[in-house]
């Protein structure tokens, strides 16, 4: 929805639509499992955000209604002020899944190919922008391998090649790094950086605390469908009094108290 702001003039004029905004969203799985419950969240355009929470959280189930994969129970998505499902929104958006997705009888060149004419791109646009992101994840000596000879480096590598390659407006990063060694880690840390910088949305989860206090401008704790706390790293770490992020999160979505009792019991 576009919102208006008044200049020092009082002139008003017309905010651009945040990034991603969530109002309300609610779901509830057909076993009764409420993995969401009245969540909101607005993601500012060209931020860099993160999303921290344990396994069980709802960060699968935020994703998957993000990229209208799953069919909600109650509340409203919007992406850059479009409707959720449709089909505008869902062109914004590139997605590099945690479990890799991959085509088992797909080379990489084939998988980014067909990807592209997914996402309405002609032959020629998507085989040159195939060729493009071949080059800039060092895929080039794999470009006609299948994806299940690929090692899992090089899957990761595929993966995020895929989902840039339309040229989205937010992109969606779940545990991009997940199981990659430190050198190609650093590297995918480089590459995020810079399409972030070309003005790029980007929302990251991860389990690597580190990861998301080095690169994100702001992260959101998510606990058992509610987000419970948001702010910059820093900021953070000032409201719960700690003097670590794994700290805040221990202390407010893994465990609470009881969590932090261990971890001083282990200092």
């Amino acid at each position: 929805m576009e919102q208006t702001v008044t200049s020092p003039t009082g002139e008003r004029a017309a905010r651009p639509p945040s990034a991603l905004s969530i109002r309300g969203l609610t779901k509830r799985y057909a076993d009764g499992t409420l993995a969401l419950e009245d969540l909101d969240l607005e993601i500012p355009a060209g931020s860099f955000f993160g999303l921290l929470g344990p396994n069980g959280a709802g960060k699968t189930t935020l994703i998957g209604a993000v990229c209208n994969l799953i069919r909600l129970s109650g509340g409203e998505i919007s992406v850059f002020g479009q409707p959720g499902n449709g089909m505008a929104a869902r062109r914004m958006i590139g997605i590099a899944e945690q479990e890799p997705n991959l085509d088992k009888f797909l080379t990489v060149y084939e998988t980014l190919l067909y990807h592209g004419g997914y996402y309405g791109m002609d032959g020629q646009e998507a085989s040159e922008r195939a060729e493009q992101m071949i080059d800039a994840f060092d895929l080039r000596a794999k470009r006609d391998v299948e994806a299940p000879k690929l090692s899992g480096g090089m899957r990761r590598r595929l993966l995020l090649a895929r989902a840039l390659l339309h040229r989205p407006r937010l992109v969606i990063l779940d545990e991009p790094t997940a199981g990659v060694d430190l050198e190609l880690r650093h590297e995918l840390w480089t590459y995020i950086r810079g399409l972030h910088q070309q003005g790029t949305t980007i929302l990251l989860t991860t389990h690597y605390l580190e990861e998301a206090e080095a690169l994100c401008d702001e992260i959101a704790l998510i606990s058992d469908g509610h987000i419970v706390a948001r702010d910059t790293a820093e900021g953070l770490k000032r409201t719960h009094g700690a003097d670590s992020l794994e700290q805040v999160y221990l202390k407010t979505v893994a465990g609470g108290r009881i969590a932090m009792d261990k971890l001083e019991e282990v200092e």
